[in-house]
């Protein structure tokens, strides 16, 4: 389960994405053979092959934890065992599948020793992987072979007074997919060749719900913009893009990202002229989401050429990226280097440690008064509910007062302007309040979003969000153009090892990198968002970039429900510090 809401930092404006699906027209005749290619295996993504497939279990809970809510998709939903240390859980996959990975979403109750085994029959089992020593959280385990039975064998407990537990248990096929994000440089290495090149399509978007969607924006490097056929000439067949590498390039792998409107039949070809066009690969089964194909050949223009779209729209790529050597290669502006866990070079570092009444840092903080968005019914005050207690802890409250026509008032600051990073540990440790309505967080927001960038195509990541009507729960949750709202990537998970956040302070941290974030509590993995999951199954990542801190206490609104009568105003969250490192 991830946050139904979202909000805006930094303006107190609500920013709606205006979401427009692609279309394409345009009629091309393929012209002979120019150039002979040879074509390598196209390698799909990573795809879930468990999802809503029967379950076994060798107990159960309660009727609310069954099996089958272990494969159901949904986060919020669980399996449970009864109460001892033998148990096991299986899946029918319906047929043999070529298996890659296991992922496992683990409870509080988590196994410390247990094995992955697999079966074609149901019968005789092999051992695909065994563990005495496990963590819990979640875990992504590679494995290697065909099944279409999965077990998994519990055999030791974490916590011996209860059994076993997890949200989701998923199996991944697909194993020979590349990585992500292939080196862009290296000495005889794959280039990026396509970044910044003349691009043309069939037809482009550029109205208000899409501005501008035009072909250069799938050769730009940045996930969160894209082409897009037109909506009044291009929802037709074919449809096609392509890119002009400046020299003839010898080329190894092309990475198309599509948005929903995706083809599900179409070629990667080559030319030396744009004229005459030789096929490196095509397919009749594209899926969308992400596809890496790897095949070779040679030419100076590299066009995707559409020839059954997989929705009633158009076409539309958010990013179409072709690799080789040779061209003409302009090189994308450099990303930092990735931070090595645990990071400790502190760059940031607030721990409130002011004289009492005293307020927030101003060289460090930007006050953010204004009413809220998604129904919250505050007003944010320009640093009247916030102070420090002289004890080193800033104090946020949120009081029963009438300002600003609303009649609840509240803190909200944020970095914007003052600090902004990519990359690296964050952490905050923080008393969040208990009460129908209360709503802390501390999240972040892509800096593009201050110069004018809409939400959500500058990126959110919700490290903590707590709601005052059950604050035994946590949610930490990535929004992006392909996935927000209600459908954000996220987790919603326990206090480790049980009891109620709200009873004392705890650290909520991020360890942020270009392969993924990974969300703790405690210093315990409470979720990890994968850069090259998110791409395979949800969409565009978008989280390598500048990003600046928000702390905010809201009251009431979508996601936490009304305040009540039973609400405790004054209501405080308090935060002991604020750091980041790299």
């Amino acid at each position: 389960m991830t946050s139904a809401v979202l909000r805006s930092g930094g303006t107190g404006r609500r920013l709606s994405p205006a979401r427009a699906l692609a279309l394409t027209a345009g009629l091309l005749a393929l012209l002979g053979t120019y150039f002979v290619a040879t074509v390598g295996p196209a390698s799909a993504a990573e795809v879930i092959v468990s999802q809503a497939k029967p379950v076994t279990a060798s107990s159960v809970e309660w009727e609310g934890t069954p099996a089958a809510a272990a494969v159901d998709g949904n986060t919020g939903t669980r399996w449970s065992s009864g109460f001892a240390a033998a148990q096991w859980f299986q899946v029918d996959l319906g047929s043999v599948q070529s298996l890659s990975r296991i992922a496992i979403d683990w409870e509080g109750a988590y196994a410390k020793a247990f094995t992955i085994q697999f079966s074609t029959d149901g019968s005789n089992y092999t051992q695909a992987y065994g563990t005495t020593t496990g963590a819990g959280g979640q875990q992504s385990i590679p494995v290697s072979g065909n099944a279409r039975y999965v077990r998994i064998n519990l055999t030791q407990r974490a916590l011996e007074i209860y059994g076993y537990s997890f949200w989701e248990f998923q199996v991944f096929a697909g194993g020979t997919t590349p990585p992500s994000t292939p080196p862009t440089t290296g000495p005889g290495g794959p280039t990026l060749l396509s970044y910044n090149k003349p691009a043309r399509a069939s037809t482009e978007q550029n109205d208000a719900n899409c501005n501008p969607c035009t072909a250069d924006k799938a050769f730009d490097n940045d996930p969160a913009s894209r082409w897009a056929t037109s909506p009044t000439t291009g929802w037709v067949d074919p449809g096609w893009i392509q890119v002009d590498l400046g020299a003839t390039a010898q080329i190894s792998q092309i990475v198309l990202q599509w948005d929903p409107a995706y083809g599900k039949a179409y070629q990667i070809q080559v030319s030396g002229d744009a004229t005459n066009w030789t096929s490196l690969y095509s397919t009749t089964t594209g899926d969308g989401l992400k596809d890496v194909i790897n095949a070779t050949g040679s030419g100076r223009y590299v066009r995707m050429y559409g020839t059954a779209r997989g929705s009633e729209y158009g076409y539309s790529l958010w990013e179409f990226s072709v690799y080789g050597t040779g061209g003409n290669p302009q090189a994308p502006p450099a990303k930092p280097a990735d931070p090595a866990f645990p990071a400790t070079r502190l760059v940031f570092a607030d721990e409130f440690n002011g004289v009492p009444g005293s307020k927030p840092d101003g060289s460090k903080w930007t006050i953010d008064p204004g009413t809220g968005q998604n129904g919250e019914v505050q007003y944010y005050t320009n640093n009247d509910n916030a102070a420090m207690d002289g004890a080193g802890h800033l104090v946020m409250t949120a009081r029963k007062e009438t300002v600003g026509g609303r009649d609840y008032t509240s803190h909200r600051m944020n970095t914007g302007n003052k600090f902004s990073f990519q990359y690296g540990r964050v952490e905050a440790r923080v008393k969040v309040p208990k009460g129908n309505g209360l709503w802390p967080a501390f999240w972040m927001m892509g800096s593009d979003f201050l110069a004018g960038r809409p939400w959500p195509y500058n990126g959110e990541v919700d490290i903590m969000e707590v709601l005052g009507r059950n604050t035994a729960e946590s949610y930490s949750t990535l929004h992006a153009p392909a996935y927000n709202g209600g459908g954000g990537y996220g987790q919603k998970y326990n206090l480790p090892g049980g009891g109620d956040f709200a009873n004392d302070y705890h650290v909520w941290a991020a360890e942020w990198d270009s392969k993924g974030i990974k969300f703790l509590v405690d210093n315990q993995q409470v979720f990890y968002a994968s850069k090259e999951t998110v791409e395979s199954t949800r969409g565009p990542w978008i989280f390598d970039h500048q990003f600046y801190i928000i702390l905010n206490l809201a009251v009431g609104g979508d996601f936490p429900g009304p305040v009540d009568a039973t609400t405790p105003f004054p209501s405080q969250m308090l935060v002991d510090y604020v750091h980041v490192y790299q």
